[in-house]
């Protein structure tokens, strides 16, 4: 089955004192992965320094199935043989498209399906539509925040994209587990 955008988010835990072969590392790698068949963009969180070790590359391909192929292929896994030696941990990552991260549990290794995902989101989305205007709105007036449908706007969009990821999903998804993952 194949589903538009995806993305994979792989960490390397570096080697102390390895940095500067890892980021000459990178430099090799990044041309091959471009050039692969539906690539849209890279982008790589560097550690903090003398702090952190681990770098974050984070990939995005118009399908999960040519995600799947990069991952898979002869360049990357010859790559990633010459880079071990620079590695504290194995070459760790993981392949997500869409809105997956909503549906992320611990316990399961599958996804659910879209339909049962976009019932899910809507039911979840539909009362904080209905909530959030009508506490957040009073409190903007408090605070002398004159009303524009642009402002208000910014700020519900933003008080239910919180609430969706950090408060109602994972809560909702443990709840309905069974019926979801099944």
């Amino acid at each position: 089955m194949e589903t538009h955008g995806a993305s994979v988010v792989i960490t390397h835990h570096i080697l102390d004192g390895k940095q500067q072969e890892y980021e000459k590392w990178l430099h090799e790698i990044v041309p091959l992965t471009k050039h692969s068949k539906g690539f849209i963009d890279w982008q790589v969180i560097k550690p903090i320094p003398d702090l952190t070790y681990v770098y974050t590359i984070i990939i995005r391909f118009d399908t999960i199935d040519n995600l799947r192929n990069w991952m898979k292929s002869d360049h990357r896994k010859k790559q990633i043989e010459k880079a071990n030696s620079l590695f504290r941990k194995n070459d760790h990552y993981k392949i997500k498209s869409g809105l997956d991260f909503l549906f992320e549990n611990e316990n399961e290794t599958k996804v659910p399906v879209r339909w049962k995902q976009f019932l899910v989101t809507w039911s979840a989305i539909y009362p904080l539509s209905l909530l959030i205007p009508l506490l957040l709105l009073p409190c903007l007036r408090l605070l002398k925040i004159p009303a524009n449908h642009y402002y208000d706007g910014l700020f519900i969009s933003g008080c239910i994209v919180f609430m969706m990821v950090f408060v109602v999903m994972p809560n909702y998804t443990k709840l309905i587990r069974k019926w979801l993952f099944n």
